[in-house]
């Protein structure tokens, strides 16, 4: 099993965590990713996120744009979440309540200046 540095005591929730994303084979850097999101939701509720509810996550996801977390970020929250509530909580009706955040694609300038030609002297 990955190791982790956090001094902090481990609930069982987070031990059932880390047990799903080992069998089911996500890597470490993922694994410490999606204990950290769940931890801030966690944060956010004020109490464990096995007694969340989908106003819970409307509320948080919510929070997330307005204070200016990006879509990447967002969207990592989302897989984390869908892990812990699809896989170890078997809640899939709390899954379904996640939103997905669409990154905003920019258009390619049409007027970019051309770089100077070179000419052999």
């Amino acid at each position: 099993m990955a190791s982790f540095s956090n001094d902090a005591p481990i609930t069982p929730l987070r031990q059932r965590m880390r047990e799903d994303m080992v069998m089911r084979g996500l890597g470490s850097h993922t694994q410490q990713d999606y204990i950290r999101h769940v931890r801030r939701f966690a944060t956010f509720l004020g109490r464990t996120p096995d007694t969340a509810m989908v106003e819970d996550i409307r509320r948080f996801q919510l929070y997330q744009h307005e204070n200016g977390v990006g879509p990447a970020t967002i969207n990592s929250t989302v897989s984390a979440l869908r892990f812990l509530f699809t896989v170890t909580l078997k809640r899939r009706d709390l899954a379904r309540a996640l939103v997905i955040t669409r990154n905003p694609r920019k258009l390619p300038s049409l007027f970019k200046p051309k770089p100077p030609l070179l000419r052999a002297a």
